[in-house]
């Protein structure tokens, strides 16, 4: 059965996070004065967007009580306390734009490079700088590994069915405003310069307000799923004809039973496929659970959320207009160990897979070779990267062309347009790219190229376009 529930976005939805458990919230931001007390201004909205490293702020609006002008707009007319504003605009709408106009809101964007704009982090690194719990994370970073670096067998990492949240932080999107500047209206009037600064009352965030948040109750297991679902804007209920594609995404063990919403905030995994851009392109489905135990671990004996998770894909398909025959499935570390296991598991249930920085033995991996792969991994992970050249091996052994190839993980993004295209050329049904040796962290605010990995891989936008135009009846 899906059972909807209510998310609140905002403030609130960080209130919520934190009573879940798990995710603590630390307070950001000087207070400053409410909109009645700032004169012309009603008041100012916070903008996040996620990130490879996590969710970060952005931009904020800045309404006014009447009409600005744009091209008098100077960026010294506005300051954000502890941030860098690198640009400012007017417009008509609460909303980034390439170009401003004249409108009531004023646009002021913040650097994404600046020490404060982070809000997520995984337990006192910013972006996953010091480790999590993480199914397969690489031990390379450290020859004793701690507990939560390593999941290996007698490393003491999260083991099968384990509940324990990690220590993850998301901070509430807040930020303080002042216009330190005169600012013209569109009529010759000029509002003066304010010194008394407005802190902002609401939050858009990106991408991940697209959203909403169910729990699936599995009659066959007993078991709960909470998930997060994003249906393509065009999808009207009961509409006949037309079906989607669906993409499953997966995510790492360092995000266990915190919050329902920490999948689309931790990274771009999952936001990534519901980017304007990406639904202009390939317009789909896309669903992200939240796990409330470890699925799968280094001993590949998966918990019952495992079938779950394949229920819960069959569920959405009856429930909506999914294309059973394009369906998608992708992971980061435990993710993509369960993308991997649930591919031999129901060879019929997607048709194909995106796999970053995972493993799975490779004495079962032969069903693989019937399937469309792409494979994105590090050569400094010291699990995930020789796991995969083992699975590899195998699937050619089957007689399955593997297409290969290495990369710089610090490419430009026209490089890895090119990469991509170069790996295509191989015309392969299984692609394998690897991250150089060192170009994961020197790239990545991880701590490690296993978890590094995923902050690169999920922005390269030609491997996403690939995975869309494989089908289930093309595959072998």
């Amino acid at each position: 059965m899906v059972d909807r529930r209510t998310f609140i976005v905002g403030t609130a939805a960080v209130s919520g996070l934190a009573a879940a458990g798990g995710l603590s919230v630390s307070n950001a931001g000087a207070q400053g004065a409410t909109a009645s007390q700032a004169g012309h201004i009603k008041g100012a909205t916070a903008i996040t967007k996620v990130y490879g490293a996590g969710q970060k702020l952005i931009a904020l609006a800045v309404e006014y009580d009447r009409d600005i002008d744009n091209s008098a707009l100077s960026g010294s007319a506005f300051e954000v306390a502890d941030r860098t504003v690198t640009k400012v605009y007017a417009n008509r709408t609460p909303e980034l734009a390439e170009r401003g106009r004249d409108g009531r809101y004023v646009m002021v964007e913040l650097s994404p490079d600046d020490d404060g704009a982070l809000l997520w982090s995984t337990g006192g690194g910013g972006g996953g700088g010091t480790a999590s719990p993480s199914a397969s994370t690489s031990t390379s970073a450290s020859p004793s590994p701690s507990p939560s670096e390593s999941t290996g067998t007698g490393t003491g990492g999260p083991k099968v069915g384990d509940t324990t949240p990690s220590n993850a932080t998301l901070t509430p999107a807040s930020a303080t405003v002042t216009q330190t500047g005169p600012v013209a209206t569109v009529h010759g009037g000029t509002l003066p310069t304010n010194s008394t600064p407005v802190t902002t009352s609401s939050v858009t965030n990106l991408v991940v307000d697209g959203f909403r948040q169910f729990t699936f109750d599995d009659p066959a297991t007993g078991q709960t799923l909470r998930y997060n679902l994003f249906v393509p804007k065009s999808y009207r209920h009961g509409s006949p004809g037309r079906r989607y594609p669906l993409v499953l995404f997966m995510h790492d063990a360092s995000l266990i039973n915190i919050d329902t919403i920490s999948p689309l905030v931790q990274g771009n995994g999952a936001v990534c496929w519901a980017s304007p851009e990406d639904q202009a392109r390939n317009e789909a489905f896309v669903l992200a659970p939240e796990y409330g135990a470890v699925v799968v671990d280094d001993d590949y004996e998966p918990m019952a959320l495992f079938e779950t998770t394949a229920h819960l894909v069959e569920e959405i398909t009856e429930t909506y207009a999914v294309d059973a025959d394009r369906r998608y499935t992708t992971g980061q570390s435990m993710g993509a160990m369960m993308s991997l296991g649930l591919n031999i598991a129901y060879p019929d249930l997607f048709a194909a897979a995106y796999i970053v920085a995972g493993q799975w033995p490779a004495e079962q991996a032969a069903p693989l070779a019937r399937k469309n792969l792409w494979i994105v991994v590090s050569q400094d992970d010291t699990k995930a990267y020789p796991g995969e050249n083992a699975i590899t091996d195998v699937i050619a052994a089957q007689g399955t062309s593997v297409g290969k190839a290495v990369w710089d993980a610090g490419a430009t993004a026209a490089q890895f347009a090119a990469d991509v295209r170069n790996l295509e050329k191989q015309k392969a049904p299984v692609n394998y790219a690897a991250f150089l040796t060192g170009t994961v962290t020197a790239n990545s605010t991880a701590t490690n190229a296993h978890m590094g990995t995923w902050q690169i891989a999920y922005d390269i936008p030609g491997i996403r376009d690939w995975i869309f135009r494989q089908t289930r009846r093309t595959g072998r």
